[in-house]
C-alpha cells in the first residue's frame, strides 16, 4: 500500500473542514480537502509505486498483445479483420492494467485495511479513485503504442493516424479503470475481486480482438456493453484509407461518457466501503 507524499497532503489540507454527512454510527471519513491537490498527491504516489511494482506486469501485458497479433497473423491476411486484431490487441494492454490490475489493487486495499488508512487522511474519496485510476491508465501508454506500431507493421496498416492513441488511451483507460476500481471495491472478497478483474480482461480479449462480424448475435450484444469496444472501434476506423472521423469522435464520446459514469460509481463504491 502506498501513501500520498506528506508535503502534498499538507497542501491538500488547506481549507479542509470537518465533514458532517457520515452515516450515524459509522466511522467518519477524514476531513474534506481540496480535490485537485489531493488528486495530484495520490496520482504521484501511485505512479511512483507502479513504476517499481507494475513495470514487469506491463511488459507481460505488451508481450501478450504482441503474441496474439503474431498468432492471428497466421490466419488473418488483412482488411477489416486485421484492423480489428491490431486495435483490439492495443486496447487489451489498457484492459490488462486499468481493469484487471486495478480491480486487484482495490480488492487488496479493502481486504488489507488500506481503505481505513486512507480514511484517516484528508483525501476525498474521488481523489483516491481518480488518482489511482489515472496512474494505472498512464502506465498503459508505452505498451499500447508499442503494440499498435508493431501490429501496424505486421499487418501492413498505415501508421499516420496513430496519434489517435492520445485520445483512445485516456478515454478507454478511464472507462476501464473506473470499472476495475468498482469491481475491486464492491466484491465481497479479495479473491472475487481478482477473479472479476481477470474475467473482465478475458472479455476484453475475446470481444475486442475478434472481428465483430464473426461473433454470434448474443455475444455481439455483450461486446456492445463492454467499454473497451468503443476504443477498439475508434482505433480500428483510423486504419482505413478514408477514416470516418465523425464515427471515431462518436466512439470516443461514448468511451468518455462511460468513463465518467464508471469513475462516479467507483467513487461511490469507495465511499461505501470506507464507512462500513
Amino acid at each position: 500500500m502506498s501513501t500520498p507524499p506528506a508535503e502534498a497532503l499538507r497542501a491538500a489540507d488547506v481549507g479542509a473542514r470537518v465533514r458532517d454527512d457520515a452515516p450515524h454510527g459509522a466511522a467518519p471519513l477524514a476531513p474534506r480537502a481540496r480535490l485537485l491537490p489531493a488528486l495530484a498527491a495520490v496520482y504521484r504516489a501511485q505512479l511512483s509505486r507502479a513504476r517499481v511494482a507494475r513495470i514487469p506486469l506491463l511488459f507481460v501485458a505488451t508481450f501478450q498483445s504482441v503474441g496474439i497479433m503474431v498468432l492471428m497473423r497466421g490466419v488473418v491476411d488483412g482488411g477489416a479483420e486485421a484492423r480489428a486484431v491490431v486495435a483490439g490487441s492495443a486496447v487489451l494492454v489498457v484492459a490488462f492494467v486499468a481493469l484487471n490490475l486495478l480491480a486487484q489493487y482495490f480488492g487488496h486495499l479493502r481486504a488489507g485495511g488500506g481503505l481505513d488508512h486512507y480514511a484517516t487522511l484528508p483525501v476525498p474519496p474521488a481523489a483516491v479513485v481518480l488518482g489511482a485510476a489515472g496512474a494505472y491508465a498512464s502506465f498503459t501508454v508505452p505498451g499500447t503504442v508499442v503494440t499498435a506500431v508493431i501490429g501496424s507493421v505486421l499487418f501492413g496498416l498505415p501508421l499516420a493516424n496513430l496519434w489517435i492513441l492520445a485520445a483512445v488511451v485516456p478515454l478507454s483507460g478511464a472507462a476501464l479503470a473506473g470499472l476495475g476500481a468498482a469491481l475491486g471495491l464492491l466484491a465481497p472478497r479479495q479473491e472475487l475481486a481478482t477473479l472479476l478483474g481477470q474475467l473482465g480482461m478475458s472479455a476484453a480479449l475475446l470481444l475486442g480482438v475478434l472481428p465483430a462480424d464473426r461473433l454470434p448475435g448474443p455475444i455481439g450484444w455483450a461486446r456492445d456493453l463492454l467499454p473497451s469496444t468503443y476504443g477498439v472501434e475508434a482505433l480500428a476506423r483510423t486504419f482505413e484509407a478514408r477514416p470516418d472521423w465523425a464515427a471515431v469522435c462518436l466512439d470516443l464520446a461514448v468511451c468518455g461518457a462511460v468513463g465518467v459514469v464508471s469513475l462516479a460509481v467507483a467513487t461511490w463504491a469507495y465511499r461505501r466501503a470506507a464507512v462500513r
